[in-house]
């Protein structure tokens, strides 16, 4: 049984042209991911599925030993495809066998870490989850657009360390088995697991404005040090 990394990264975007290549603390902003799955032992192979050329050199420049390309077909990487059709069909082209664990990362999550992966991979493997995703906890107080609260009574309003918050998918990445995926066409089934990571990951870069958040994120948390 083996652990692959799988890394969808797309030439198009809306909000940010080429945003996976683009400049995150004077690195490519998909280096940081790779790094990190390349710190990992656990993980075996990191594949790096896009469509775009630029992208495909900016990942091999990097020198990592477990990054392979894999070319995504172009209709699993326009803007209404979605992530589990390059899953799948990258399950479908490779020979992995269903019982080994397929690895969902996400590149606009450059504040995972490899110490992230390991235990979240080592919560997997103990206790016998068939998927698992990355979480972070929320403090805000949410509401219903009937006037009612939704996680809070608001008569007794609670504070921060007393309000157990509510836990928030923040999309670094997601852990299945490959026989899993195939027979529920996603990246989550059966019995879910949740490795809760440190609340300043629940940012992603989507908008430009992301960048600015992110690159003081990444200044404070270390991440930048450990390269």
């Amino acid at each position: 049984m083996k652990t692959t990394a799988f890394v969808p990264v797309r030439g198009g975007s809306k909000s940010i042209s080429l945003k996976n290549i683009k400049s995150l603390c004077g690195k490519p902003l998909l280096y940081w991911s790779l790094y990190a799955l390349e710190k990992t032992d656990d993980v075996d192979e990191i594949i790096v599925a896009t469509d775009h050329n630029e992208i495909e050199q900016a990942a091999l420049s990097f020198d990592f030993k477990k990054v392979k390309i894999y070319r995504r077909l172009s209709e699993n990487a326009s803007d209404t495809a979605t992530t589990e059709s390059v899953m799948l069909e990258y399950i479908e082209q490779s020979n992995l066998n269903a019982e080994d664990i397929f690895m969902l990362v996400q590149a606009t999550s450059p504040l995972t870490k490899s110490d992230h992966i390991s235990e979240a991979l080592k919560l997997y493997s103990q206790n016998n989850y068939d998927s698992l995703l990355t979480c972070v906890r929320n403090y805000r107080f949410f509401w219903n657009e009937n006037g009612t609260s939704q996680n809070y009574n608001y008569k007794q309003r609670p504070r921060r360390q007393n309000f157990a918050g509510q836990l928030m998918e923040n999309g670094a990445f997601y852990i299945n088995l490959v026989g899993n995926i195939k027979e529920s066409k996603n990246r989550l089934s059966g019995k879910i697991g949740i490795y809760e990571m440190p609340e300043y990951t629940s940012i992603e870069i989507d908008e430009p404005d992301d960048w600015i958040i992110l690159e003081n994120l990444m200044r404070r948390y270390g991440c930048i040090n450990d390269s």
